[in-house]
């Protein structure tokens, strides 16, 4: 059996044409303009009302070069996406794109990580909105008890690092409000034994309306998605208005306070923001034009969105010093400071908006993945029902619902963020990947290709400017990279480790070498070494080194601290192999910076995302030996001739 059996475009048109002679196809609802709100609706959301601040607190004003390149990452990826688009304009995605590029068992790994891809993110975006949604409550007066605003995970978690901070000086007042409010919730939820029944019931609501949307059709989910992207940009446009006004350009400087290093710390975060122009590819089926319009959605809302995220970036930071910014919501955190809490209401209303945009498209996405993967005999037949009335996948967008709303009630906020990040990269690669395999290729082609420059020539030479900066520039960073040199324990880490004695040994040594900051924390030791290390990393690593605690509490060491750098060096073992690749082939430059970029940025998620990815990757294989490679209808077809 030849499990990389590849489908050709001339079946798939076929097959498409035929559908809509059967009425088996998705209603054709969707112009240019349409598409640009759907990625906006997707884009502008989670990035703009609260990840711009962490992101902002770490890189400075300069994380406006981060916003610069995530975009330029995904544009490289918006042009594959839209080349294959142009030649297979039907629903499905990179799913699709894979089938045609690298044949069944990969096009069936791909929509496997594409269905983790958009639950995760659904998942991301229904905690995110009930976050936003309750302190929305909040500010009107109405409290909901803690334990029906937050997830398990986060109560759990949070409830034993707040009793080990306590434990180590800190007082329930002086706790981050997160982990007040996690501590909280796991103490006043409900106990079934010794089970805290804890849910996120705002989370579990928004998903039963949009799903509600998704499934009554396009034209219902694209009226309320064009309704949502024009309010969202005109508080944009009003918070830019305003704010220009309150820019102080001495808050600029230092530009870039932590360098490259603090730039890039927000990657995961300000990529998952970017993302949602994935989800405009698996409406193709829907668009009245779609080879024009699909490739023009695609590449003008990440133009346009990049376009808002610099200016705000540049107003936020020069409003009020960017160490000012780790907040969750630092939009309305800063007019709030300035006593405009006239907007700060605005932005919060309009934050509640925005998340239930981008839910939409995320959510409009899955189930056409779902539905793809039926038509082909990978998935059970029901799948690929579509509504009579509707023309919606109807069956695939209940399951879509049900899906994401379980485990939306129970899982943790960075852990699903982070995995949607690695299966979406993941699925950018593989788009790119197939526009480089396909290149040279005698098959039939859509009105968009992207245009070509030869990466031979470019490549090497990206290649060796990377390496002379990190050998002059960083060089003391790279070799400790190489040789796996020991690393002091960040301060959180540190404290939550430590035991009470161990604890009260290393306040007592700040204490002798005058390094307690004021008498309201004095015996509050994460805060002392926090403040030490946000002041100066150098005598943060020198304090620590030097005190009387074990070298094994101090530093990690061996593979606990090799084992986060196995990703970087996967991605240095493939840099080797893309420019030998693009030398030997000729291969086009933008598609293969695309890859160069998305591979990158997975190398800068934890190894735990890639374990756990990888085992998600184990089910869906297992899944495909047992069921999708017997139904193939593929492999039917093959069979009968």
């Amino acid at each position: 059996m030849n499990l990389f059996r590849k489908k050709s475009v001339t079946d798939i048109l076929n097959q498409l044409e035929s559908d809509q002679k059967d009425n088996k196809s998705l209603g054709k609802y969707l112009t240019q303009r349409d598409l640009i709100f759907f990625g906006i609706a997707a884009i502008v959301g989670a990035g703009i009302f609260s990840t711009i601040g962490k992101a902002s607190a770490d890189g400075g004003p300069a994380v406006i070069f981060l916003f610069i390149f995530t975009a330029m990452a995904c544009a490289f990826a918006a042009f594959a996406y839209a080349e294959f688009a142009s030649m297979v304009p039907v629903s499905g995605s990179a799913y699709t794109y894979s089938y045609v590029a690298f044949g069944e068992l990969i096009a069936w790994i791909i929509g496997w990580a594409l269905i983790m891809e958009y639950a995760i993110g659904n998942i991301t975006l229904a905690i995110s909105w009930s976050d936003y949604f309750t302190g929305l409550l909040d500010n009107i007066g109405i409290h909901l008890p803690q334990w029906i605003q937050m997830d398990y995970l986060t109560a759990s978690r949070g409830y034993a690092d707040a009793e080990a901070l306590m434990l180590n000086g800190k007082t329930f007042d002086n706790l981050p409000l997160y982990l007040q409010h996690a501590h909280q919730a796991w103490l006043s939820a409900p106990q079934i034994g010794s089970f805290h029944f804890v849910a996120d019931i705002p989370a579990l609501g928004i998903i039963v309306l949009i799903t509600w949307l998704v499934y009554r059709g396009m034209k219902e989910s694209r009226n309320a998605s064009n309704i949502m992207v024009i309010v969202k940009l005109a508080v944009i446009a009003l918070v830019l208005i305003v704010g220009i006004f309150y820019v102080d350009t001495s808050n600029w400087d230092p530009f870039a306070p932590n360098g490259i290093t603090g730039v890039l710390k927000g990657v995961s975060a300000v990529f998952f923001a970017y993302i949602g122009f994935d989800a405009i590819s698996t409406t193709a089926e829907e668009c009245k034009n779609p080879q024009r319009d699909l490739p023009r959605g695609m590449l003008w809302s990440i133009v346009i969105c990049t376009i808002i995220y610099i200016l705000i970036a540049l107003v936020l930071t020069g409003m009020v010093n960017y160490k000012e910014l780790n907040v969750g919501d630092p939009l309305a955190f800063v007019f709030d400071k300035l006593n405009l809490k006239w907007l700060s209401g605005v932005i919060a209303v309009s934050a509640v908006v925005a998340m239930a945009s981008v839910l939409l498209v995320f959510q409009m996405g899955q189930p056409r993945i779902w539905m793809s993967m039926s038509r082909d005999g990978l998935l059970p037949e029901k799948f690929a029902t579509i509504h009579p009335k509707y023309k919606t996948p109807s069956f695939a967008t209940i399951v879509t619902g049900f899906v994401v709303a379980i485990p939306a009630l129970f899982m943790n906020l960075t852990m699903v963020t982070d995995l949607c990040s690695i299966g979406t990269l993941f699925a950018f690669s593989l788009v790119c990947a197939g526009v480089l395999i396909l290149q040279d290729k005698d098959i039939p082609r859509g009105s968009f290709k992207t245009p070509y420059a030869n990466a031979k020539y470019f490549l090497p030479l990206i290649t060796i400017g990377i390496l002379v900066y990190a050998f002059t520039i960083k060089k003391s960073d790279t070799i400790a990279f190489i040789t796996n040199a020991p690393e002091i324990v960040q301060p959180h880490d540190l404290v939550t480790s430590l035991n009470k004695d161990e604890a009260t040994i290393l306040l007592n040594y700040l204490s002798e070498n005058d390094l307690i900051q004021t008498t309201e924390h004095s015996d509050d030791l994460e805060y002392n070494l926090t403040y030490l290390k946000e002041h100066s990393n150098a005598d943060y690593d020198n304090v620590i080194a030097q005190s009387p605690l074990s070298f094994e509490s101090k530093y990690e060491t061996g593979f606990e601290l090799f084992k986060h750098k196995i990703p970087l060096w996967i991605f240095s073992f493939f840099m080797i192999f893309f420019n030998i690749w693009a030398i030997r082939k000729n291969l086009s430059l933008i598609p293969m910076l695309g890859l160069v970029c998305c591979f990158y940025m997975m190398a800068e998620l934890t190894v735990w995302n890639w374990l756990y990815f990888g085992i998600w990757l184990v089910i869906g294989l297992v899944i495909y030996f047992s069921y999708s490679r017997f139904h193939s209808k593929l492999n039917l077809d093959l069979e009968a001739k």
